[in-house]
């Protein structure tokens, strides 16, 4: 009997190098991985491989060319990748902010803000959504769990008994179920929106607290279990706030401090900085006080490795060096050392409260 791979995927023995969140940057991958010392084909001098937390596309200029690469690597073993929140999107064709270079009813509203972005050919389209579709949503093995957002057991539970191929008929099924939960909500939501008569999308005017689109939020994040691992836990915000091209009124939330096994978890998706800076894109109080090379978490176990390198359409709107505040990391495990693509390189510190 032939077994159909599952969601929950396992991790190859040996040393990896497990790179963030790319968002397109092509350049910053080819960068990185010189830097870390694979060649063209992803192999490695030492055996190491390459494993990547998903969030490969939007807003940078070549996701195309992101996606190429990571596909090839992949089906020809030299890595392991998982889906981000950003890959998940595609595959649903729910057109989001930033996407304007694989869906054309974004190209209006992106344009302004992401162009110049290269676009895929038809036949590109339906390779990137046909290899995206064999992608497990989290990777692990005894010493290590990789996954784009959060490792919560009850819905990691579930997606161990999905297999890959059913990802989006689950995910789209939790997502009627919240929005058969949230129904009742519609007509506020509307008598909100009509009431206020701005635009979600636009960053000024800032809106009011909509009530009901935070209950929406709420409702449609913790119902559904493949977005719970993919875009994290959330509760609802002390006030409306702008991230990712739309206001919001719920807020990501710390899970790491509730995670109390003894396996290290290593995520994407939180668009840590590398150096104190401000931030518009992640909600301030996130990492606030704790330092770009610290394990996260009640046991120092926990790890983000996206250093924002998304943020760098703001740099080259602003007419700065983009490679200055963003970056495009790779952990190494088990040294647990960070790599940059700008080749600096950043021992953590604090694991398992070590350090």
């Amino acid at each position: 009997m032939i077994l159909t791979p599952g969601l929950i995927q396992p991790l190859p023995d040996g040393p990896l190098d497990i790179v963030g969140d790319i968002h397109g940057e092509a350049a910053a991958l080819v960068q990185l991985l010189g830097v870390l010392g694979y060649d063209g084909d992803g192999r490695h001098r030492d055996g190491r491989t390459l494993v990547f937390v998903g969030d490969f596309c939007d807003r940078g200029p070549d996701s195309p060319a992101v996606l190429a690469l990571v596909e090839r690597l992949v089906r020809r073993g030299a890595a392991l990748a998982v889906l981000g929140n950003h890959e998940i999107n595609l595959l649903r064709d729910d057109a989001k902010d930033g996407a304007g270079w694989f869906f054309d009813a974004r190209l209006d509203s992106d344009g302004p803000k992401y162009a110049p972005f290269a676009r895929p050919t038809a036949a590109q389209r339906e390779d990137i959504v046909a290899f995206l579709s064999t992608l497990p949503i989290g990777l692990e093995r005894a010493d290590l769990r990789v996954i784009h957002a959060a490792w919560i057991a009850p819905a990691v539970a579930a997606a161990r008994a999905m297999p890959v191929v059913a990802m989006r008929a689950e995910y789209d099924a939790a997502e009627q179920a919240a929005a058969t939960a949230a129904g009742v909500l519609v007509p506020q939501m509307a008598a909100e929106l009509a009431a206020w008569g701005g635009d979600l999308e636009a960053q000024d005017p800032a809106p009011p607290f909509l009530q009901a689109h935070a209950d929406n939020e709420a409702i449609k994040q913790t119902k559904n279990p493949l977005k719970v691992l993919t875009s994290g836990v959330e509760r609802q915000a002390s006030a409306p706030f702008y991230a990712s091209g739309k206001w919001r009124f719920t807020d990501r939330v710390r899970w790491w401090d509730s995670y109390d096994d003894s396996v290290p978890v290593v995520v994407g998706h939180y668009w840590r900085r590398a150096f104190p800076a401000g931030d518009g894109k992640n909600r301030a109080d996130l990492f606030g006080g704790i330092a770009p090379e610290r394990w996260l978490g009640q046991r120092g176990n926990v790890f983000c490795v996206d250093f924002s390198v998304g943020a760098r359409w703001l740099a080259r709107k602003a007419g700065q060096p983009p490679q200055r505040d963003y970056k495009l990391a790779a952990l190494a495990w088990p040294e647990r050392v960070l790599h940059f693509d700008d080749g600096s390189v950043l021992p953590t510190e604090g694991f398992m409260r070590q350090g």
